[in-house]
């Protein structure tokens, strides 16, 4: 491994809540405004912090709105799940002495439900969630405020997310950027990414 620390995104990335975000996302929209939607429909809308999503969307109150769907989002039945490897992969770089840490927009309620009950705490030197920052993705700050905490220089770390906002955080950082392609979530170009990755196993031939 060339680098000293590893950050990961929560949604998409370290952690599988595509279903449970998206399909509840479809029926608030039709609660909303009648509108049947897809699950492709509504995928590009992953990437984004949930109120925001309910602004897009032009809700008359996005706040109430939005309080509906985390609702709806912690009653789904398929709940947050570690992606199939990751276990290792944290144990592995744990043990190894790599650094390695959390660079999330979830906030910190959300995380205490979707991320503590999968004890992987013990793993992760730094975790930067929403509240934590002024700035947020693709602003660099969150990534920066994490290395600090880690002690460790851009050059030296390597950012792993799912969405082209994950990719500009980590260039405005100067900080190498790796897809998380098992989540299937970005369909655009990854000619401008480091790495593109399809399972998370193989971040440990880096």
């Amino acid at each position: 491994m060339k680098y000293k620390a590893i950050l990961y995104d929560l949604d998409g990335t370290l952690v599988n809540t595509v279903d449970m975000n998206m399909m509840t996302l479809i029926r608030i929209i039709h609660e909303e405004t009648g509108i049947e939607l897809t699950f492709n429909d509504v995928i590009p809308y992953y990437s984004y912090p949930g109120i925001k999503v309910m602004e897009m969307f032009g809700f008359k109150d996005p706040e109430k709105v939005y309080k509906r769907w985390v609702r709806y989002v912690n009653e789904y039945e398929q709940k947050a799940s570690l992606y199939p490897g990751f276990k290792k992969v944290l144990s592995y770089f744990h043990a190894h002495s790599i650094k390695q840490g959390i660079v999330s927009s979830k906030m910190h309620k959300q995380y205490e439900i979707d991320v503590v009950p999968l004890h992987v705490e013990q793993f992760f030197d730094g975790c930067i969630l929403q509240e934590d920052t002024n700035k947020h993705k693709p602003d660099p700050e969150p990534i920066l405020k994490c290395l600090d905490i880690l002690n460790v220089k851009p050059e030296e770390a390597l950012y792993i997310g799912d969405t082209y906002n994950d990719y500009l955080a980590s260039k405005n950082a100067n900080v190498d950027f790796g897809l998380a392609h098992w989540s299937k979530t970005y369909q655009g170009d990854t000619s401008e990414f480091t790495y593109v990755l399809e399972h998370p196993e193989d971040l440990l031939k880096i």
